[in-house]
């Protein structure tokens, strides 16, 4: 029985584990790294494609029993959690592929795309709004947006309606699709410095860039407005409406 407390929901549809997979562009030379591979069915999938497989899962039973399922495969189970597992033991330009529980879902990514060893591709099962939000475009931007982005080209994948899991979750579904950037939009020196002026823009909903980075930098509206207009950023404007490089050009400028 799927355990609620680690977020467990089963999917079998093999038409939508064959998509989920496909979105990876797998060769058969391929290492890839599965989160919460759970009873093995997207595994089933990923190994149709590709040879080597590492399956990082929390629930020991599920770890101690999957292996037995795919005899004489390349795959590797370890029985430990995805946030502290170590990314440096993977093989460069590795991919990501999994269905991942909902409630660790930002804290996955994160970990994945500031890692030192990032995937070459990560290809993810997340809530409907939450893939939605991570690939937003200005309007509509967050937090979680600009942090994903900054390191990846984000894209939505195919949509799996809530009726294909067992239990089904109160939401639907959906494929994101993040791709690393080779060329890092920040030095890895001055993601600090961005971070805090992207914090600072976010600090107060719905509120105008003017007010929100002079209570963030703790600096005068005046001072934050001439920061805003050097950056050539309309003051009226709010932290959703930025682009990736709106940001990149305030994070210099407030240095």
């Amino acid at each position: 029985m799927p355990n609620k407390s680690l977020g467990q929901h089963w999917l079998r549809d093999r038409t939508i584990l064959a998509t989920i997979a496909d979105a990876a562009e797998l060769t058969p030379s391929d290492t890839v790294l599965e989160i919460g591979p759970g009873l093995g069915t997207l595994t089933s999938e990923i190994l149709r494609q590709t040879d080597k497989v590492i399956a990082v899962e929390y629930d020991g039973e599920l770890a101690r029993k999957l292996p037995g399922q795919f005899p004489g495969k390349d795959l590797t189970v370890i029985n430990e959690d995805i946030l502290t597992f170590d990314l440096d033991s993977l093989p460069a330009d590795y991919k990501v592929v999994a269905n991942v529980p909902y409630y660790i879902t930002s804290k996955i990514i994160e970990r994945l795309m500031t890692a030192h060893n990032k995937p070459s591709i990560a290809v993810l099962l997340v809530q409907k709004e939450v893939a939605e939000r991570i690939a937003a475009r200005p309007g509509d931007m967050s937090i979680l947006a600009v942090s994903a982005q900054l390191y990846a080209e984000a894209s939505l994948g195919a949509l799996v309606p809530r009726r294909f899991f067992t239990p089904p979750p109160k939401v639907d579904s959906q494929v994101i699709v993040l791709r690393t950037r080779t060329t890092p939009l920040v030095p890895a020196e001055d993601e600090r410095a961005l971070f805090r002026v992207v914090k600072a823009g976010f600090r107060a909903k719905r509120k105008k860039l003017r007010s929100s980075i002079s209570a963030g930098l703790a600096i005068t509206k005046p001072a934050a407005e001439e920061l805003l207009r050097h950056a050539n950023i309309d003051p009226e404007l709010r932290a959703e409406d930025l682009s990736i490089d709106d940001w990149l050009r305030l994070a210099r400028d407030a240095v």
